[in-house]
């Protein structure tokens, strides 16, 4: 068979049955197909390519202007900058929590905070991790989503070759010395399966740190901003200010349900002020207390600090790791703007601000080093008290909303890798997609956030617990960016190794002196993450080896045939849509439906809702569709399409409007008959010329015909124009002979349009897994206790789907894996 994409021209595709990749003959992840492939009854190549000619259109009318870039740039302050922004608060008094020992530490822990911020933060994620993008999208998923469209990677074996003709699963050749390092990699990748569950295992640890975050960030920020209230009112108590702290944070994560779209456009000034505010502050003090810490440019300093405090310098590396938190969100939310308007607000706005800051805050120390524990609003002019307070409040509140909204987009994300249980995704606005409401996952972030603050009540302790945060993300973030480096940018092996050798030794020595102080704080987010990472594991898991157990019991097309063609099966009146987690074959729980009711609906649609690993996928190449035979009983399967950033979230009659919308064109496809040969000889009455499109995709056969007559014309139509061609009977034979066909695929779309009308049924199996009853005593917990707890927890499939429950039929079957 051979196909053309739209807009290709003479280009062609050929391509292998998709009945030899589901049954095994072919492997459907293959690079290379056979070219000697036959005719088939399915639209998923033809649908799969529509996009792709108007990718590179899209993406050059997408380049930024200076205006749109300064924009984004001013917005992206209040998205990004919160969490970093707010470092300041507690940064001196986490490092110095035993007091200044010698003046000179000061200098070194401030030469410290300087390289650290512009070696991570500056040079690694604002300048080359911004860079590893997955179509615009950052962060950890996007990293591990970029590498799983290069090598297959996936433990869920439902990849299909027409994933990879998605307009916005592209790829880049490069020179051919560093595709063959990338080929050795992705063939390590593929063939070895502890390869694969390293990578998925760091990634979720990674996702895992960041929902622990969420929790410590709120936290220390909100607790750090309440603290200053001591200088004015300094009969305040500890337990009075963690208290009033915890009201500041159920406050914080109540609001949550609202969104920030009504609010989200005065995030801006609200950090910029807060910038500039502590920027000039900072200016102050360097030249009122002692511009001499400037030195601290020189980084002699540092090796004097680690010469002078040996054991405890190694230790305190740990406390200036907070300089940079935040830079994960930062990362994270890339998608909402543009590298250019980031690198250009942070380099003249963030950079500028929080460095003077800092370095007001050394020179205040320098003449006055008791002043340690409350630096930061000691170091403030007392007629900016006020001012500095709100603004602190403020600016906390706000970088504990990035926090928290990149936990609520990240466990939305971990549900389109089957590695969570399904829970409630609302989303907030209608204007910008990715602000989202997770009420369950907010409850259980606000309780642990109000737990830590009233178990430790200081920001020493979570200061510590929060390291362990930052560095893991940290080291795991350069680890997956050097596979990207090596399978997908594909540059010179000596710029990677020049990468790996800086980050990975610096990253690991700030890693063990965070790991020297577990007992007083990192274990905090460990245990949270450990708790995380079993559910994670446990729930993909099950969900794996389900997929795996269904397909190996797929029904083959003869089985199919037989259950289609029996004589005790009834046909009632309507349209049913058969959900299933297989992309590839029909499932075991349909032949268990129909032994008990041997009952289908006129139109029976077996439904797979899949995720691809990439952030969208456009509207127009959502579905794709295949006829089981016999063509007669009107079964099909489709298969919908969703990036992870893409909504599930419409209601259950606009996705079957879609779906039903794109099965009528699949089946109009069908009077695309005519060869291209055929077709190029044959002229056309202008009157006609408006019912003629070049280049449209066929449907069920599979034909690209070179011109060819719209889905869109009656058979009238069809009749008048065959008469009107009738002095070129040989060369419009062919077509002629088609008539019936045509009136056969327009009564075909009115009987399903009829059937539709008629009604639709929501068919879901109701699965039980359990373990053999010969597996190991840890499968059987995993499998019989932990995955069946969460699963009867959380919601359910029909919740998630928007399936009326008026119209929902369930099948109950067992699995034994």
């Amino acid at each position: 068979m051979v196909l053309a994409a739209e807009g290709d021209d003479d280009r062609r595709l050929e391509v292998a049955d998709a009945d030899d990749i589901e049954s095994g003959r072919l492997d459907a992840a293959s690079p290379s197909l056979p070219s000697s492939a036959v005719d088939r009854q399915d639209s998923l190549f033809r649908e799969a390519v529509r996009g792709d000619h108007h990718a590179g259109a899209a993406s050059h009318s997408q380049q930024d202007s200076w205006w749109r870039t300064l924009r984004l740039a001013f917005q992206c302050v209040g998205i990004l900058y919160g969490d970093v922004g707010t470092s300041p608060l507690y940064v001196y008094s986490t490092t110095f929590d035993n007091g200044v020992g010698h003046p000179d530490d000061i200098l070194g822990v401030l030469s410290l905070i300087i390289y650290s911020f512009i070696l991570f933060t500056v040079i690694k994620i604002v300048f080359v991790a911004l860079h590893a993008n997955d179509n615009g999208d950052g962060g950890t998923f996007a990293l591990y989503s970029l590498i799983s469209r290069y090598a297959k990677v996936s433990l869920i074996p439902n990849h299909q070759a027409e994933d990879e003709l998605v307009s916005s699963y592209s790829k880049h050749g490069k020179p051919s010395a560093t595709l063959r390092r990338a080929n050795w990699l992705k063939h390590l990748l593929e063939t070895s399966k502890s390869a694969k569950s390293s990578l998925f295992l760091l990634t979720i640890l990674t996702i895992a740190m960041v929902i622990s975050d969420a929790v410590l960030t709120p936290s220390i920020s909100v607790l750090s901003a309440v603290g200053g209230l001591k200088e004015k009112v300094p009969h305040l108590t500890t337990d009075q200010i963690v208290w009033i702290t915890v009201a500041i944070l159920v406050v914080l994560f109540a609001i949550q349900r609202f969104g920030t779209d009504k609010v989200g456009y005065s995030f801006a000034p609200i950090i910029l002020l807060w910038l500039l505010l502590i920027g000039g502050v900072g200016l102050y003090n360097l030249i009122k207390y002692d511009v001499g810490v400037l030195r601290s440019f020189n980084p002699k300093y540092i090796i004097d600090y680690f010469r002078r405090n040996k054991k405890e310098g190694w230790v305190s590396l740990g406390d200036i790791l907070l300089v940079f938190t935040g830079t994960e969100a930062l990362f994270a939310n890339l998608g909402y703007f543009s590298i250019r308007s980031i690198q250009l607000s942070f380099s003249f706005g963030l950079l500028p601000s929080v460095l003077l800051t800092y370095i007001g805050q050394a020179a205040y120390l320098r003449k006055h080093p008791e002043h340690f524990a409350d630096i930061f609003f000691r170091s403030v002019p007392s007629t900016l008290f006020w001012p500095t307070f709100i603004l602190a409040i403020a600016a906390s509140i706000i970088g504990s909303q990035a926090m928290i909204s990149c936990a609520f987009a990240t466990v939305s994300h971990l549900q389109t890798l089957s590695c969570f249980p399904r829970v409630r995704i609302l989303h907030t606005s209608k204007r910008f997609h990715g602000q989202l409401y997770l009420p369950e996952v907010n409850l259980l972030l606000c309780v642990a956030a109000c737990l830590v603050t009233v178990s430790f009540k200081t920001t020493a302790i979570i200061g510590k617990a929060h390291e362990i945060c930052v560095i893991l993300v940290m080291v795991i973030t350069t680890l997956l960016m050097t596979i990207v480096m090596l399978l997908v940018w594909k540059i010179s092996i000596w710029w990677i190794a020049l990468f790996f050798i800086i980050y990975i030794p610096i990253e690991s020595i700030y890693l063990s002196s965070v790991l020297y102080k577990f007992t007083h704080g990192p274990y905090i987010p460990v245990a949270m993450s450990a708790v995380l990472m079993v559910v994670m594991i446990v729930w993909h898991y099950v969900h794996a080896e389900r997929y795996k157990y269904e397909l190996k019991h797929t029904l083959s097309p003869k089985r199919a045939k037989e259950l289609l063609e029996h004589h005790d099966l009834k046909r009632v009146a309507g349209v049913g849509l058969f959900y299933t987690e297989l992309v590839q074959g029909i499932p075991p729980v349909f032949p268990h439906l129909i032994e008990r009711i041997p009952t289908i609906h006129s139109v029976l649609i077996f439904v797979s809702i899949k995720h691809l690993h990439v952030p969208h996928v456009d509207a127009s190449e959502r579905f794709l569709f295949r006829q089981v035979e016999p063509m007669e009983y009107k079964v099909f399967r489709c298969v919908a399409r969703y990036g992870y950033r893409d909504s599930l979230g419409q209601e259950a009659a606009g996705f079957v409007h879609a779906l039903l919308e794109s099965l009528q064109y699949y089946i109009r496809g069908d009077v695309n008959l005519y060869s291209a040969n055929e077709m190029q000889n044959i002229s056309y009455p202008s009157s006609h010329d408006q019912s003629l499109s070049r280049g449209k995709p066929s449907g069920r056969h599979g034909i690209y015909a070179e011109e060819m007559i719209t889905p869109t014309q009656s058979l009238s139509e069809l009749t008048t124009l065959s008469n009107g061609l009738s002095n070129r009977q040989p060369q419009f034979q062919a077509s002629k002979m088609n008539i019936a066909e045509f009136a056969r695929i327009e009564e075909e779309q009115k009987f399903i349009q009829r059937e539709r009308e008629k009604g639709v049924v929501y068919i879901l199996g109701e699965t039980e897994v359990v373990a053999k009853p010969q597996s190991s005593l840890l499968k059987k917990i995993v499998v019989n206790y932990i995955y069946s707890f969460l699963r009867k927890n959380f919601m359910q499939g029909e919740k998630m789907l928007s399936i009326p429950h008026g119209k929902l039929l369930k099948v109950g079957i067992s699995y034994e894996i």
